[in-house]
């Protein structure tokens, strides 16, 4: 196995590790602040004090995908012989709701029938990671990752799956916790739900 074209690499720190350049943490902290003091709190009592530092600080980690493509995530690609379908499933994922800026998490299934592409495993979890870590909607986040797989590797046919639990649901609203969104993407052959997507989904529901 040799590798075939190589994509731009995605520099290790612009992913989970606070690397983007958009996040502007003064600005963020003063808008803590902001809060705070709108809710009838005091920003300047010992428990608070460094609250606005904080969410500036973890801010900058669950929002470091923006400005990044999913797909610069999949950077080192292979020729590949096999059709045989490549499946990842237990992937767990975190992200935040754009319409509340609430947590939503749950667990990513990807599978691709390759036509002369892989990429490495490691590249598949880093793009869901990538696409993730900005504001989403989960059905906006599935449809990126499908993209980036099949955009990247063109293979015959890519099947994303998302599972994920909003606390925008379980919080506030409905408040039912517990209640799980299942959202799923299909590309290239598969977008017309033929018998051979019915063998992946299983193989990526298989333990």
């Amino acid at each position: 196995m040799r590798p075939s074209r190589r994509l731009k690499r995605l520099p290790l720190e612009s992913v989970n590790r606070g690397g983007t350049k958009t996040v502007q943490q003064q600005r963020i902290k003063q808008a803590v602040a902001e809060i705070l003091a709108a809710i009838g709190e005091d920003p300047a009592r010992e428990g608070l004090l460094d609250t606005p530092g904080r969410v500036a600080r973890m801010y900058e980690v669950l929002f470091s995908g923006v400005g990044i493509g999913t797909a610069e995530a999949i950077d080192t690609v292979f020729e590949a012989e096999s059709h045989d379908p490549v499946v990842l499933n237990g992937l767990v994922f975190y992200s935040v709701c754009e319409h509340h800026l609430l947590p939503f998490f749950g667990e990513a299934r990807l599978g691709y029938v390759p036509n002369g592409k892989i990429a490495g495993i490691s590249k598949l979890a880093r793009a869901l990671e990538v696409a993730s870590h900005r504001p989403q909607v989960q059905e906006r986040l599935t449809a990126d990752v499908a993209d980036a797989i099949f955009n990247v590797l063109q293979p015959d046919g890519v099947v994303v799956e998302l599972e994920a639990e909003h606390l925008c649901m379980t919080m506030r609203g409905i408040n039912k916790p517990g209640t799980r969104v299942l959202t799923s993407a299909t590309r290239g052959e598969f977008e017309n739900y033929p018998p051979g997507r019915e063998g992946l989904l299983a193989l990526m529901h298989s333990r």
